[in-house]
């Protein structure tokens, strides 16, 4: 997946791992206190209202008074589960994207099987927008995304790429992904917010458009082109541009791949 918040937190010091607070947890490396301030109040608890929150509200409102009082409980007492806020994200970021779902037999060769691969990411994504609105602070290194990597990686098996080359497509491809449900996801939200159907909104973007280049021409030529053509005028299907853009993704690492071919990398 595209890199994602990891966090700083508290680095654990007394086991000397050297990790962050927040990665020791997602691995199970942080004991967990035995017995907490309220009965029934748990790791997996706290992270589940996080989510729910997120879901409904937004990323933003997932604060550790907000998941306090979802749970019933004081903010202190969270504290003895999950040591700050970033931590937290990172555990929810991690329990909502899952392992990734396992890739058919029939998908064969790099092209087909990366292209897969970017489907199920935005899949997850498209599942719970909040994760596009996680902050990147580190390059993430939580269980579930180190799966997801493991596969696009292995995505490339036989592409005849460098490692290191294999890591920039992954990065290329996951960032695309994120990128484009990102930009859905703004375009949904400012178009529920004015009440307006796609095709209206486009229309109206386009006589703004026109309003505002119609008195110089020859300044805007090629805006003047794309309006004359009808282009703004019409909502793109849902994923049009995700095919678009997807398959000149791809069109571009097949060059790197037909030339690592040539060069015998």
């Amino acid at each position: 997946m595209a890199m994602a918040a990891d966090g700083e937190g508290v680095r654990g010091e007394e086991e000397g791992t050297g990790l962050s607070a927040s990665l020791e947890t997602a691995w199970g490396l942080r004991e967990r206190p035995s017995k907490g301030p309220k009965p029934g109040l748990s790791l997996d608890r706290i992270v589940d209202a996080g989510i729910a929150i997120a879901a409904s509200e937004g990323i933003g409102a997932v604060t550790m008074g907000r998941v306090a009082k979802a749970l019933g409980v004081s903010p202190m007492s969270l504290y003895r589960y999950v040591s700050a806020r970033d931590e937290l994200y990172v555990l929810m970021q991690d329990v909502a994207t899952g392992s990734p779902p396992e890739m058919p037999a029939e998908v064969t060769g790099w092209r087909a099987r990366l292209e897969w691969w970017a489907r199920a990411q935005r899949e997850v994504f498209r599942r719970n927008l909040w994760l596009v609105r996680i902050p990147i602070t580190s390059p993430p290194a939580s269980p579930h995304y180190l799966e997801w990597m493991e596969q696009g990686l292995a995505a490339l098996d036989g592409s005849g790429l460098k490692e290191g080359w294999k890591l920039s497509v992954l990065m290329l491809v996951g960032g695309f992904v994120r990128n484009e449900v990102t930009l859905m996801a703004d375009l949904d939200t400012a178009m529920r917010a004015e009440g307006q159907e796609p095709g209206e909104v486009m229309r109206r973007y386009a006589r703004t458009i026109d309003a505002l280049t119609s008195t110089d021409p020859e300044r805007f030529p090629a805006l003047r082109r794309t309006l004359a053509a009808g282009v703004l005028d019409v909502a793109d299907a849902e994923d049009t541009e995700f095919e678009f853009g997807i398959e000149r993704v791809l069109d571009g690492v097949a060059v790197l791949v037909e030339g690592a071919g040539a060069r015998g990398c």
